[in-house]
């Protein structure tokens, strides 16, 4: 063992600090992962985690397993939740990705064994950008621990801001001799469940093989997991965000005995919300994971290692969902002022009406949607490692490691989702109430006109609209190469290294749009009945009160209506093969390191000094091959469709970049209890693939010129360059036995480079404005004539008349009032651009590197178990702080940068373990933060409220081979919401279940 020396201002010393100016590292990840600690239980799993924790250089926290095949949690990003600063995102009730210290998932670098993991995700038809690895694509059977560093070291691969995740798997090698192997299987019952299975299967076998010469070694982990589930919905599409002045800010109001209550200041911020929208949720997942090993090593000195990791998530959603839109023509509105953004909470609309005879001129259709998502994601992954002891001081490795995660559609000839849109056109008149938790919808119908005439909403009054299919696809490859060297000395080691990797994403998507009965149902009852069927969207609100919303709703078989809709209305369903969306993005990254290491004593106490430096340059290419605008078509009076242009037109951009990346970590070991730390870094995280892409995308018009609408427009920017953050930690620790601690831990990031928009008014591919070209303007002077008020409809209506002379000979004596007339013209005309229309102008939205920020807070956790007792309680808490934020009142046309993700975090596991029983019950607690800066057309925040989940889990062990467990997941069945600028401005509502697991484990 080598003795402590003295730290003194040597001319060593002097010239690394001179030469490194500040840096850390630990030893290789790799070769951690590699280190052998026999684990058997809870609180021995406790133990290594902590002396991880203890024994790391920087600020690192561990989960480690249990045994074999038994990590804490099912899913990876639940048990990442329990360490302090991480908490995590839910898709589904189950975690998907993680947020450390405010930064979010595409913040985090998640490595495989200290390998760079590629992210594609695009299920649910999100256009698939993710630089975020869904830990939901992993089973935990397979990981021996995950150590989580929040602080920056020279030898991890640049990305992490908040924190680099590494998993660890076993290695065959570094267990024990001859042959061993584990195989489980579970029965897992979701409480969410509708139509699926009540119980699904999850099987796993690991296996391993270590020859009695320990010159050989494989392991193979397999496992196969189904879960079926569902969730009852609430969902809002847009709030508009307007300044009050008087009645008219309300827009199309015409009701002549209509009031308004409680009405907002004049200047004050007010929101109207656009539709009510209740969604029932059927889930189902197919998981299959695999991983086989190699080892070999003939010599003391020599190691080599294949590994091939392989993880399939095969997902399917059906979704039916019932709407109810509003109009605008608001006849009485209440409104919520106690707060700095009134809102709309209870708004009655006629929305319909009766001539002199008692005859009903028109009804409006109450919208629903049958969705089929189907994705399949798919990560392959093979890594080659050599590890050559050259002599007792001096180590050499190669590590080749070759990657691809791709997420494409999995629906047939749909693509990846297929959403018939159909409607009962007999809306008379609608109530929607949002000071209820689960807003209240009360409809009267009349459907004489367009129903089947029998007085209620039944699945005889439901018409087409529009079906779309889908295809969003999204796929990484990752090549890396690193070359690691070590050299040992007296008084502690130096690491070099270099390191080159390659990573290409390319994504596309497009959308096949199809007209049946149109938005205004032009062909009542025009679907098979065989194809239809009643459904009570509330019934999955168990947590809620129902009494009084409309319950009516219907699903489709969706797949059987497309195919009707081919034969009856002439359209191919298919996927449309020209994409809209087709980018790539290319970085490729060098990389050189060094960092040395030194141990020695300061004042008589143990201390460790490591000091490191990464260089690393990056050259960026974005190409975006798209289908360009060529046209807005005006469909009616605030819809519009875009036509496309049959020429694919590639645009390109580049950048490079280079940063000097310093890291510094100190550790003094005040008694053989008490240790305190100091860290600095720089870390840097890369723009996200969609800020980078080189196309304008999200074309979009809200309204009529005349009416005051506008157009709007997004651009990437591929010239942004990362985020860069300098990094401070201190921490007290004081470990007072084998697997019990206290600690405190103060942290601050200040970071530069956060992306922020900047807006720009700019024409794109020569597009031209109908609302404001000379037929426009022609109609407005013509209804002014008329004494019509200028409404999106009345507007649209008029124009239509104008551009048309042949069928209106009379002109804009043709006109007539009533929404029957307007629903008429709507669903036969639509007008088109032309050259005497002036160019459109949109408000452009670019990201830019404009902004800069400071995020600190404090970590607190502790961890002791009671003697010989078996109890013991491990709990932590994390504050997260940022000097930005979002400003509720501010102007719903000017994007904000706000920092998002940051919000306190609390755990509490109380643990059981003493002979043949383990048992565990944690709660892990996240307070509200702001998701997301510009939701809808108003540009408004999406805060997620503050949410508790409470897991239990027991295990009883028969033998020593076998063992039995049970598993409950958010027992308390906590539900999630969301909302914008107010508490009442509700985003979405999720009424969510328990999930429980009953397995066995069999060891031999």
């Amino acid at each position: 063992m080598r003795s402590h020396t003295q730290f003194k201002h040597s001319i060593l010393a002097k010239s690394i600090g001179l030469m490194l100016g500040s840096a850390v590292i630990a030893p290789a990840m790799a070769q951690e992962a590699d280190e052998v600690i026999e684990v058997r239980g809870l609180r021995s799993s406790m133990a290594e985690s902590m002396n991880t924790k203890k024994e790391s250089l920087g600020v690192v926290d561990a989960i480690s397993a249990e045994d074999i095949g038994k990590f804490p949690d099912t899913n990876l990003a639940e048990s990442l939740q329990r360490i302090t600063g991480v908490s995590i995102s839910r898709n589904n009730g189950e975690g998907s990705e993680v947020t450390v210290r405010g930064f979010g998932a595409g913040n985090n670098m998640i490595t495989l064994n200290g390998r760079m993991m590629p992210a594609a995700g695009a299920f649910a038809n999100n256009q698939g950008t993710s630089r975020a690895f869904d830990f939901a694509n992993l089973a935990s059977e397979s990981v021996r621990a995950v150590e989580v560093y929040k602080t920056g070291k020279a030898d991890i691969a640049t990305g992490g801001i908040g924190a680099t995740i590494n998993i660890i798997t076993a290695k065959p090698l570094a267990g024990k001799e001859g042959f061993s192997a584990s195989v489980g299987a579970k029965a897992v019952m979701d409480t969410t469940n509708r139509t699926g299975d009540d119980v699904t299967p999850e099987l796993s076998g690991i296996f391993s093989y270590k020859s009695d010469d320990a010159v050989w070694g494989v392991g193979l982990t397999v496992s196969h997991q189904e879960r079926d589930s569902g969730s009852s919905r609430f969902a809002e599409n847009d709030w508009r965000i307007g300044v009050w002045e008087d009645e008219s800010s309300l827009g199309n109001r015409s009701g002549v005995n209509g009031t308004i209550t409680n009405p907002p200041a004049v200047g004050q911020l007010f929101g109207m919300p656009n539709n009510v929208g209740y969604q029932v949720h059927d889930d189902k997942r197919v998981r299959d994971n695999a991983q086989v090993t190699l080892q070999f090593a003939p010599t003391d000195t020599f190691t080599a290692t294949l590994d091939y990791t392989y993880a399939n998530n095969d997902l399917e959603k059906t979704q039916y969902t019932k709407n109810a839109w509003f109009t605008r023509n608001t006849h009485n509105v209440t409104f919520d002022t106690d707060q700095p953004v009134a809102t709309a909470v209870i708004i009655s609309e006629d929305v319909s009406g009766f001539d002199d005879d008692g005859n009903a001129i028109g009804t409006k259709d109450n919208n629903g949607n049958s969705v089929f998502t189907a994705q399949e994601n798919t990560l392959s992954s093979i890594g080659l490692n050599l590890e050559y002891r050259v002599n007792d001081d001096f180590a050499l490795s190669f590590d080749f490691h070759d990657s691809n995660m791709d997420s494409s559609p999995n629906a047939g000839k749909a693509g990846g989702n297929l959403d018939f849109a159909a409607a009962t056109p007999i809306g008379f008149y609608q109530t929607m109430n949002f000071m209820a938790d689960l807003p209240v919808t009360e409809l009267i119908v009349h459907d004489t006109t367009k129903g089947n005439g029998n007085g209620v909403a039944d699945v005889g009054d439901v018409g087409s609209q529009v079906l779309r299919s889908h295809w969003s696809a999204q796929e990484t490859d990752i090549q890396q190469v690193k070359v690691d060297g070590t050299y040992e000395f007296d008084e502690g080691r130096f690491d070099f290294g270099v390191e080159t990797r390659s990573m290409e994403m390319a994504q596309t998507y497009s959308e096949n749009y199809m007209a049946l009965g149109d938005w205004g149902v032009s062909n009542p009852q025009d679907i098979p009945s065989s194809l239809v069927s009643d459904i009570d969207v509330l019934g999955g609100f168990e947590d809620y009160n129902t009494t009084g919303i409309d319950s009516f709703g219907w699903q489709l078989d969706t797949f059987g209506a497309a195919a009707w809709a081919e034969g009856f209305y002439g359209h191919d369903y298919s996927y449309n093969p020209d994409f809209s969306q087709n980018h790539l993005v290319k970085e490729d990254t060098t990389a050189i390191y060094a960092q040395v290491a030194l141990n020695g004593e300061l004042a008589g106490m143990e201390a460790n000094f490591l000091a490191g430096v990464r260089y690393e340059s990056t050259d960026v290419e974005s190409t975006s091959f798209s289908l360009q605008n060529t046209a807005i078509v005006w469909g009616d009076n605030n819809d519009y469709f875009y036509e496309l242009s049959d020429q694919v037109t590639a645009i390109t951009g580049e950048t490079s970049y280079d940063h000097l990346l310093p890291s510094l970590d100190f550790d003094l070991a005040i008694s053989e209890e008490l240790k305190a730390r100091a860290s600095f870094s720089q870390t840097i995280a890369r723009a996200g693939y969609s800020q980078l892409r080189a196309a304008v995308t999200g074309i979009s018009t809200n309204g009529p010129a005349a009416t005051g609408g506008s157009a709007t427009a997004s651009a990437s920017n591929p010239a942004l360059v990362p985020l860069q953050s300098n990094n401070f930690d201190l921490s007290l620790e004081y470990y007072f036995d084998d697997s019990s601690y206290v600690s405190v831990g103060f942290y601050e990031k200040r970071v530069k480079n956060f992306i922020g928009t900047e807006q720009v008014e700019e024409s794109h591919f020569d597009l031209r404005d109908v609302t404001a070209g000379p037929r426009a303007l022609a109609a407005t002077a013509a209804l002014n004539d008329l004494g019509v008020q200028v409404d999106e409809t009345s507007l649209f209506t008029m124009t239509v008349i104008i551009d048309n002379p042949q069928d209106f000979p009379n002109g804009a004596a043709d006109y007539q009032p009533g929404i029957s007339f307007s629903e008429g013209i709507a669903a036969k005309y639509d007008v088109h651009p032309n050259n005497d229309d002036p160019v459109m102008t949109f408000l452009t939205s670019k990201p830019v590197n404009n902004k800069e920020a400071k995020i600190y807070g404090f970590e607190l956790a502790a961890q002791h178990f009671f003697g010989d007792t078996g109890f013991g309680v491990a709990a932590n808490y994390t504050t997260v702080r940022g000097d930005i934020g979002f400003d509720d009142t501010g102007s719903p046309s000017v994007s904000q940068f706000a920092l998002v993700g940051l919000s306190d975090t609390a755990n509490i596991v109380a643990m059981y373990e003493k002979d043949a029983i383990q048992a565990r019950l944690a709660y892990n607690w996240r307070d509200e933060y702001l998701n997301s800066t510009s939701r809808g057309s108003s540009r408004s925040p999406e805060y997620i409220e503050a949410f508790a989940q409470l897991d239990f889990n027991v295990s009883y062990a028969v033998n020593d081979e076998l063992t039995v467990s049970f598993e409950g997941l958010n027992l308390t069945e906590e539900n999630s919401r969301s909302h914008g600028r107010s508490i009442r401005q509700i985003w979405n509502l999720s009424d969510l279940g328990a999930r429980y697991q009953v397995g066995v484990r069999y060891n031999f």
